[in-house]
């Protein structure tokens, strides 16, 4: 079976999740995103910011996942798997504090190709912090544009989602997708 993998990036704030969400409401495979959970057990471990205090640490535990839910969507036993941010996204954030990385970073870019991508822009009406989420809005901007130079330099033709209800943002991508 030849599982399409379908990217959704954004910067933080943008409604990645909120979309995941209704994907998985309307029956779909979805893989949520990981970095929550990556911050959330650090914090357990009395580290409050990972990404803040130990970036490249936090980004390779983020690659590794990635990675693996990659692999795993070609487990699922569907044709369709919507991932909530891809592998690209690790260098982009890389890219957006200036922290270096090691080439593998680019190598799983290159041997993990997606096979679509939608990007949600920045949107003010619809931003919130939170406790996991130290970005603010205008930074959230300057991650989008790294966002898009990310993917773009790994040769996506990203799709840009319209700002809508929950419920179109979804149905777009779905229309967008039934055309692969």
């Amino acid at each position: 079976m030849n599982v399409k993998k379908i990217v959704i990036t954004g910067g933080p704030g943008t409604g990645k999740t909120s979309i995941i969400n209704e994907l998985k409401r309307l029956g779909h495979v979805c893989l949520d995103e990981i970095s929550r959970e990556v911050t959330l057990k650090a914090r357990k471990e009395g580290i409050e910011q990972l990404f803040l205090t130990q970036p490249l640490l936090f980004s390779e535990l983020l690659l590794k996942g990635r990675e693996t839910q990659f692999s795993q969507a070609n487990t699922l036993g569907k044709d369709l798997v919507f991932l909530d941010r891809g592998i690209p996204d690790v260098i982009a954030y890389m890219d957006y504090i200036g922290d270096a990385y090691p080439e593998k970073f680019v190598n799983s870019c290159k041997n993990n190709v997606y096979d679509m991508a939608f990007i949600l822009e920045p949107w003010q009406e619809i931003f919130v912090s939170d406790s996991e989420r130290y970005e603010n809005f205008d930074q959230a901007v300057k991650i989008h544009h790294h966002l898009l130079n990310t993917y773009e330099r790994f040769n996506y033709a990203l799709m840009d989602v319209p700002f809508d209800t929950i419920e179109n943002r979804a149905q777009f991508i779905l229309n967008v997708v039934k055309k692969l």
